[in-house]
């Protein structure tokens, strides 16, 4: 349903690196994937592939089916759950005993050059991350990088905001600890920037941006052919727009913002963290295409941030 927008915006600051398996450490630490809510393991098996054959980063995924997320449906005989109040145990206690085995195997992996390991969080593995490291502490961990993380909970009173969480996040935001950017911890967070919502009802939010190509502006609106007097004639946003818009709008209570069609820039980024946004990055390998709609783990988008891992 959502169509690629390049458009780049000239006065945001774009943060490009390039790393070649030729430049990196013949050792570089294990990291460890940590899948998204909904998906499963195989779904990271380019991720993979990409990371070791051209990083030389050894590589474990959490094993999770898309079946064990039914799981979480224990959290609906928890009266939090409709308080709003759910804490991560015991309805995700089971993600994190994957992730506690995920992360004993990739030890094995470690050489006397590089005893620690990276985590890697896709969408709901970012924080899920995050709970682990409350729980059972990060001494053996050097580096968090989440992929599309809603990492803040969505604002409170807003009018047709439901916490899909149902208080999982507030109880992150609270109890988890703060993001930092150390040389004995480091914090990466990235956020894709492929469409930009919009509300609703109502017209166009903001005028087209001048670097948009094609006949799709900013907003999702489509042009309407010229008069001659004129280059721009907006119809309104689109449907796409609006349907991506009420997304964006659950996770963070503004539906026309920027995002990567399913979590919003604004609440994939954290205070205290090495923030970084990509453009044209879609959310999710499933219904991802490495040309012409590439995810946080299209090869392309891999260089951009494997760097973190190797140094």
């Amino acid at each position: 349903m959502v169509s690629l927008l390049p458009a780049i915006n000239s006065q945001r600051t774009s943060i490009c690196f390039s790393v070649t398996s030729s430049s990196a450490p013949s050792t570089p630490r294990p990291a460890v994937i940590l899948p998204g809510l909904g998906n499963n393991t195989g779904d990271y098996e380019g991720l993979v592939a990409t990371l070791k054959e051209g990083y030389n980063v050894p590589c474990v995924v959490a094993q999770v089916s898309r079946f064990d997320w039914l799981r979480n449906a224990a959290g609906l005989v928890d009266p939090n759950y409709w308080k709003g109040t759910l804490q991560p145990s015991p309805v995700l206690d089971w993600y994190l005993k994957r992730v506690e085995k995920a992360i004993s195997d990739a030890k094995l992996l470690c050489t006397d050059e590089n005893k620690s390991i990276s985590l890697i969080g896709h969408s709901a593995g970012g924080w899920l991350a995050r709970v682990y490291m409350h729980k059972f502490g990060f001494s053996d961990i050097s580096l968090l990088l989440t992929l599309g993380c809603p990492h803040l909970p969505p604002p409170k009173g807003v009018q047709g905001v439901i916490d899909q969480t149902r208080g999982l996040l507030d109880y992150v935001a609270t109890n988890c600890p703060p993001a930092v950017y150390t040389p004995e911890l480091r914090y990466v967070c990235i956020a894709g920037r492929y469409i930009q919502g919009a509300r609703l009802t109502g017209g166009s939010n903001s005028p087209p941006d001048e670097h948009t190509s094609g006949d799709t502006n900013s907003d999702g609106d489509q042009s309407l052919p010229s008069n001659g007097n004129s280059t721009y004639v907006p119809a309104g946003p689109t449907f796409q727009a609006r349907f991506v818009g009420q997304g964006y709008k659950q996770v963070c209570g503004k539906a026309d913002v920027w995002g990567d069609g399913v979590v919003p820039e604004m609440a994939a980024h954290l205070e205290g963290a090495l923030n970084m946004s990509l453009e044209g990055v879609y959310h999710s390998p499933v219904g991802s295409d490495d040309h012409t709609r590439p995810w946080f783990g299209s090869p392309s988008v891999v260089d951009k941030w494997a760097h973190h891992l190797l140094n």
